[in-house]
């Protein structure tokens, strides 16, 4: 495993996602200056990385509109020097001709690419409510039932390639530990370059639980296939977003938290902000494990990122 120094670790927020609905937070960020704010917040919290989806600005539906994604981008970019890592998971009820299309259009420093296809439930949540605030909210939830979030060998090929060509780093989204077999079986075609940086998304229906013993399973088969060539950060969803995140920091992983994955900060009470989740994760890992959040130049080196000039906007 590759370990940045001075016990630093790389703190990323995904800031809005599209997981969650409306009807489920007032706070989860949907328009454009909403969604730019949330990341500067997040930043100056402590993270190094933003992860970004948009939304309709009406609705909150997750889209996948270049223009609000270049809306977003253009004023982070302008005043913070974070990461901006947009998604190419987009919704996963998505296609992923469409998904990619971030990629060539802006060529960032990095963004994710999910290494596998899974089922995705989101379904239980719909039976949670009585009432939604948009008309789309619980077909949005209900249509997961028979849902497979498709990423096909022929899809990771096509995908894998567009990351090169503009030499945009992805982070290796692995929903399950076949996923990692996935990413070596890439890597041995010469589709992916070492080192890699891998994040573990844990506890969606679907996918790996986040348990911790699960979480100590994808370590060991990452040190399995990639040696000292790898680094990993952990999504714990849900209630499981701190504890992972604990427990990746002491196994010298990295850690992301915000609204795409967790609405709450503790038993009961929901998140007010993107920002409050950063900061717990901050005093968790100074608290518990001593290690400090890397600010954005110490994890551009360590991941091999281009650099913020060469975003295209």
């Amino acid at each position: 495993m590759r370990l940045l120094d001075g016990d630093q670790f790389i703190l990323s927020c995904a800031v809005t996602g599209a997981i969650h609905v409306p009807t489920m937070s007032q706070h989860l960020p949907i328009r454009p200056e909403e969604i730019a704010d949330a990341a500067v917040e997040a930043a100056d919290a402590g993270a190094s990385i933003v992860h970004l989806h948009v939304r309709d600005p009406v609705t909150g539906e997750p889209v996948n509109d270049l223009n609000l994604f270049r809306e977003v981008i253009a004023q982070i970019h302008a005043r913070s020097d974070v990461i901006i890592q947009p998604t190419t998971g987009g919704a996963p009820t998505s296609a992923v001709v469409d998904r990619i299309k971030v990629v060539p259009e802006f060529e960032p420093e990095m963004a994710s690419c999910n290494m596998g296809s899974i089922n995705f439930g989101l379904y239980p949540i719909a039976r949670k409510y009585d009432a939604f605030l948009h008309d789309w909210e619980r077909d949005y939830l209900e249509s997961t039932r028979d849902l497979v979030f498709r990423n096909s060998f022929e899809e990771l090929e096509s995908v894998l390639q567009t990351f090169d060509e503009h030499d945009t780093v992805p982070e290796l989204e692995c929903y399950d530990v076949g996923h990692l077999y996935n990413v070596r079986h890439m890597m041995d075609r010469d589709l992916i370059h070492a080192p890699v940086h891998l994040q573990f998304v844990m506890g969606i229906l679907g996918g790996i639980g986040a348990d911790a013993e699960n979480l100590s399973h994808m370590v060991r088969v990452s040190e399995k296939l990639f040696g000292d060539q790898y680094s990993f950060s952990v999504i714990g969803a849900g209630r499981s977003e701190y504890k992972r995140a604990v427990q990746s920091l002491d196994l010298g992983g990295h850690v992301r938290v915000g609204l795409e994955d967790n609405l709450y900060i503790g038993p009961g009470e929901q998140a007010t902000s993107n920002a409050q989740l950063v900061e717990k994760a901050v005093s968790l890992a100074h608290s518990l494990t001593g290690r400090s959040p890397a600010d954005p130049r110490v994890t551009r080196k360590f991941l091999g990122l281009k650099g913020k000039e060469e975003l295209r906007i």
